[in-house]
């Protein structure tokens, strides 16, 4: 069960969807999906959906809507091919921690005012360069993200970035939850011992995992890396993650 809704923020129109349960009666703990560099598309929908069906209201906005409305690449085409992977990065490279910063605010604006969700605690899980925006979310908006997950995340501590979330750890009172691929040229395991440390020293309650044989983007459906086993897992994990941090709260 989905419908689009609308997001005005001083940036432009956000167009997002909202996914909920069938026959979801009353108000749910509420989830930020965020797309990988991709963008909407189908099996983005279908992932969810999946969280949606296991008890959630998700809301999905397009994380390029300053660009481009809907889907961004072509049917049939994917971020791999030539004509379409400059498009990406020039929309990606729009997405700076500021404008980051304004869009978290919107997205959490958007769901205090839709009534499929119960705000009372928000959980947020990105995917790719997004896992970077859901450990900025978590850090930013400590008083209202109390889950964040990040899978084949990208660049979350690049030793020459200053504007790397490794440095913005210390205030996340979330609970996190990172599952890396394996042999991933994006976050080699320095990068990864570096967020680890960060988050040990922050006091954060956190899991990281490797995912032995996994490449870099494995939940995605429409990629040559996807990963049915590593997929299957990342939802378990993910929503066993939701279950401790979200509904205690939206239930007690």
């Amino acid at each position: 069960m989905s419908r689009n809704i609308e997001i005005d923020t001083a940036d432009g129109r956000i167009d997002a969807h909202v996914f909920t349960p069938a026959q979801a009666h009353r108000p749910l703990p509420a989830v930020i999906m965020l797309t990988d560099i991709g963008g909407l598309r189908p099996c983005y929908h279908e992932k969810a959906q999946i969280v949606a069906d296991a008890g959630y209201a998700v809301l999905m906005p397009n994380i390029y809507y300053r660009d481009a409305q809907g889907a961004v690449v072509p049917e049939g085409k994917s971020f791999r091919d030539e004509d379409v992977r400059p498009t990406l990065f020039d929309y990606a490279a729009h997405l700076t921690p500021h404008a980051q910063r304004r869009d978290f605010q919107a997205w959490i604006d958007a769901i205090d005012a839709q009534p499929e969700f119960d705000s009372a605690a928000i959980g947020v899980v990105g995917y790719c360069m997004t896992g970077a925006f859901a450990l900025r979310m978590a850090a930013w908006q400590p008083e209202r993200i109390a889950a964040a997950a990040g899978f084949h995340s990208a660049n979350l501590a690049k030793a020459d970035d200053p504007d790397s979330p490794v440095h913005e750890l210390d205030s996340i009172r979330a609970q996190v939850y990172l599952g890396h691929a394996d042999g991933d040229t994006l976050l080699p395991p320095e990068q990864i011992a570096r967020v680890d440390e960060a988050l040990a020293k922050a006091g954060v309650h956190f899991c990281t995992e490797l995912y032995k044989g996994a490449g870099h983007g494995y939940t995605a459906k429409d990629a040559p890396v996807y990963d049915a086993q590593a997929d299957a897992r990342h939802y378990r994990r993910l929503l066993t993650l939701f279950e401790e941090a979200l509904q205690p709260r939206a239930t007690g």
